[in-house]
């Protein structure tokens, strides 16, 4: 058995592979960027969120390799693509002789992070799910033409930067976001990703935190 680490991941082939052919297939789809760069950001989003709460180095690793691997699934289908990727994700950790009580931690909070069917489970699934759902910005949008975007396309495309800080002493995490209001308002916003916004507010409770979001720097919730 051994530790496996988070640049190791980084640089699997094998790893890219399906993450790069899921993002395709999502291109195709319709569907915003998922690539590499939003794997990786998921990742160190989700190793600072717990490191930042004071968790042991092992579980900050932990947090980010599952970050990285959350959304290989999406090689195959987009639908359940959260299950598929944890069982991906399973024989690949077990091929790496990856202590079982890892492996464990790392499938359940990919198999946990889509609001459809997960919910925060855990630290690592806490801190991946509010990583990931807050991950919205302009360079996400790959349909060039603003006359066919869909209603995801419109709120990714307003969201011209967005921030999650964490306040460790008042114990609040909150999501803060530039937004044209010209692309999309905040209704249209929280028709959306209200479903999200409820995910990354019981994500934030079970590590002990409040979740809050501005707009502009507007209170919002």
């Amino acid at each position: 058995m051994k530790e496996i680490t988070y640049k190791e991941v980084k640089r699997l082939d094998e790893v890219n592979a399906y993450i790069e052919q899921g993002n395709e297939v999502l291109g195709v789809l319709g569907y915003t960027e998922h690539s590499k760069k939003h794997a990786a950001k998921v990742a160190e989003i989700a190793g600072m969120i717990l490191k930042k709460l004071g968790h042991d180095q092992h579980l900050v690793e932990l947090a980010k390799i599952a970050g990285y691997l959350h959304d290989m699934g999406n090689s195959i289908n987009r639908s359940d693509h959260a299950h598929t990727g944890a069982l991906m994700a399973f024989q690949m950790l077990r091929e790496w002789q990856v202590p079982p009580k890892d492996i464990a931690v790392i499938i359940s909070a990919i198999g946990n992070h889509d609001e459809s069917t997960g919910t925060a489970v855990d630290p690592v699934s806490a801190a991946l799910i509010l990583a990931d759902k807050t991950d919205v910005r302009r360079n996400r949008v790959r349909n060039r033409v603003k006359a066919n975007f869909d209603k995801h396309d419109r709120v990714n495309y307003a969201a011209l930067a967005s921030d999650l800080q964490i306040n460790v002493e008042k114990k609040v995490i909150t999501l803060e976001i530039e937004l044209d209001e010209s692309i999309c308002s905040m209704i249209d916003y929280f028709e959306i990703f209200l479903q999200r916004m409820l995910m990354c507010k019981r994500a934030a409770e079970l590590l002990g935190l409040k979740f809050k979001m501005t707009a502009n720097g507007n209170k919002i919730c």
